[in-house]
């Protein structure tokens, strides 16, 4: 198993509301409850894995396959959750580094068998259970080169555990947006690399029977392992999509400012395409190097997308608002397909966005433009 997941840093502030009280619930795929050895209840469907889209190299699987551990487990993993094996801290709680055995999968000692990353609950968190449990339901039983892989949990008393695969590189808004550190620009084809990575992943979970809307997808949630390739962490929001012909669900609005859809935010409606907006801000982001939403932009930059949507249909402009540390890297062409792109996923209207089946054809076709060095 490859060592690979995770640090998360500072990451915007997220939405927690209810819908507008004009709109009505709308029952979501219902599932039944299965027990484990520990008496946690897991939700599940009768989702079959042959309509899994193949060509995103995935598959759902019927239950969970992961390991149980105990809190002595993953605390002798991590010396006592020890402050120097600290390697974020996110909204659920701390992420830590801890060492396995590669066959059993316990606890080794510090720097033999193979590195995880274990994330634990905080207690004063308004995050819990219904997180934990949503990693566990989906992390669980979706296999994918672009999600990131989780081995097992812990659930003892109030304390609530996930383990992952490491991912060296940590995350994408890391590379982006922490300046004076050891970390290199992204390259422009490092850019794309992980654009169509994180796509691809968010393409497998739209194209699975449960039609699973992952709700908050940024820079953030996008880790990367020691070759960039991107995957996509932290379930904790992720939701069933419709079914039986009805075009959304209806939720409780959560997520996170700067990258959540407009109807979502106005309504509590919730579509497969909701992802899409937040894809199109995420690549707005790597296209400009500037964050979602920063207070110290003063202005109309303050929002990003407010500020720079209207000028991506301008060619002249394009140039301007590109991130000055990938100039010469890029081919006129390829920038103008990505502005196109953007503006695509950025629409007002869900049904007017691309799939991101879409978006993966057309990323790809800009990584080829820049690797046949088309100008």
């Amino acid at each position: 198993m490859g060592n690979c997941i995770t640090s998360s840093s500072s990451a915007p502030s997220t939405i927690s509301g209810n819908p507008s009280s004009n709109t009505k619930p709308s029952s979501t795929a219902t599932g039944t409850s299965i027990g484990t050895s520990n008496g946690v209840g897991i939700s599940t469907t009768s989702t079959s894995t042959s309509t899994v889209n193949s060509v995103f190299s995935g598959e759902v699987l019927p239950a969970p396959d992961l390991k149980v551990y105990t809190y002595s487990d993953l605390k002798a993993c991590t010396r006592n959750f020890k402050s120097d094996m600290v390697l974020g801290v996110g909204g659920f709680g701390t992420v830590y580094k801890g060492w396995v055995d590669e066959k059993t999968m316990l606890p080794s000692k510090n720097g033999t068998g193979f590195m995880v990353a274990i994330k634990k609950l905080n207690h004063e968190s308004v995050q819990g259970f219904q997180e934990w449990q949503s990693e566990v339901n989906f992390l669980g039983r979706l296999s994918h080169p672009n999600l990131v892989k989780l081995l097992g949990y812990c659930r003892e008393d109030r304390d609530l555990l996930l383990v992952y695969e490491f991912m060296q590189k940590g995350s994408l808004e890391n590379h982006l947006f922490r300046r004076g550190s050891a970390l290199q620009p992204l390259s422009w084809n490092l850019r794309l690399k992980i654009a169509i990575g994180a796509a691809q992943g968010l393409a497998f979970l739209h194209s699975s029977d449960d039609n699973v809307i992952y709700r908050d997808i940024k820079a953030s949630n996008i880790l990367l392992d020691g070759n960039y390739n991107a995957k996509i962490s932290d379930f904790g929001l992720a939701k069933l999509g419709p079914s039986g012909g009805v075009s959304h669900v209806t939720t409780r609005v959560m997520g996170t400012h700067g990258y959540a859809a407009p109807e979502y935010i106005a309504t509590g409606h919730l579509y497969v395409k909701s992802d899409v907006y937040g894809f199109g801000v995420v690549l707005l982001e790597m296209m400009t190097g500037l964050r979602a939403l920063d207070t110290k932009r003063t202005g109309p930059q303050h929002n990003l997308v407010e500020w720079a949507k209207p000028l991506l249909p301008n060619r002249k402009k394009l140039k301007t608002i590109m991130d000055a540390r990938i100039e010469g890297q890029y081919s006129s062409k390829g920038a103008i397909l990505l502005s196109q792109v953007i503006l695509r996923c950025l629409e007002g209207e869900p049904r007017k966005r691309p799939s991101m089946k879409e978006v993966v054809d057309v990323l790809e076709q800009i990584y080829a433009i820049k690797a046949k060095g088309t100008t």
